[in-house]
C-alpha cells in the first residue's frame, strides 16, 4: 500500500504544471522560452480606405519617407522613360503603390525580418512597384517627364462598366417607359 501510494505521490507530481520559475532564455526574449510575449503588431490599413485627419496624417508620414528616403535613394532620373510627378499626392493610384511600398519597408527593415529582410523588400517590392509607378505608359506619364518641365495632369480612368450603366439609367427612367435606353413604341 505504502508503495502504491508513493507511486500516486509521484504520478501526481509529474502530471502537475511546471514551475514557471526563471527561465534560462528570458535574456534572449524568446516567446515560448521564458521571454516577454510579442506585441501584437498594428493591424495595416490601406491609405484610400482612411479618411478625414487618420488620411492626411497617414500621407504626411507617407510624403515624409517619400521625399526624404525614397526619392534621394531610388528616384533616379526623371525622363520619358521613368516619369515623376512633383504633385504626386494628386494621383490616388501612386499613393496607394507607395503606402504599399512604405508599408512594406517598415515590415522587412524590422530586426524580425532578419539580416535579409531588406533584401527581400528590394526584390519583391521595390523594384516592381517603381517600374508601375514610373513606367512610360503608367499612372505618371502625363506628368514631369524633364526636371526643366515640370508638368501635372491626372489621366482620366475608364468609364463605368456597362452593368453600372445600366443600373444607373434603369433608376432614371420613368416607369413603364420599356427598356433603358430604348424608346418605348
Amino acid at each position: 500500500m505504502e508503495q502504491s501510494a508513493q507511486q500516486a505521490q509521484q504520478l501526481d507530481h509529474l502530471a502537475s504544471v511546471p514551475d514557471t520559475g526563471p527561465s534560462p532564455f528570458a535574456a534572449f526574449g524568446l516567446p515560448g522560452l521564458g521571454g516577454p510575449s510579442p506585441a501584437a503588431p498594428p493591424e495595416p490599413h490601406p491609405i484610400l480606405e482612411l479618411e478625414g485627419e487618420e488620411y492626411e496624417d497617414e500621407l504626411d508620414a507617407l510624403s515624409d519617407w517619400v521625399d526624404d528616403f525614397l526619392l534621394p535613394v531610388y528616384g533616379a532620373e526623371v525622363t520619358t522613360a521613368a516619369p515623376w510627378c512633383l504633385q504626386w499626392q494628386a494621383h490616388d493610384d501612386v499613393v496607394a503603390w507607395l503606402h504599399a511600398l512604405w508599408l512594406a519597408y517598415q515590415q522587412h527593415k524590422d530586426p524580425e525580418a532578419g539580416l535579409s529582410g531588406l533584401f527581400v523588400w528590394h526584390r519583391d517590392f521595390l523594384t516592381h512597384a517603381i517600374a508601375a509607378i514610373r513606367a512610360p505608359g503608367g499612372p505618371l506619364s502625363a506628368c514631369m517627364t524633364s526636371p526643366e518641365r515640370p508638368a501635372h495632369r491626372l489621366l482620366p480612368g475608364p468609364p463605368p462598366s456597362a452593368r453600372a450603366e445600366k443600373a444607373n439609367t434603369t433608376e432614371t427612367d420613368p416607369p413603364g417607359s420599356g427598356e433603358p435606353g430604348r424608346p418605348t413604341s
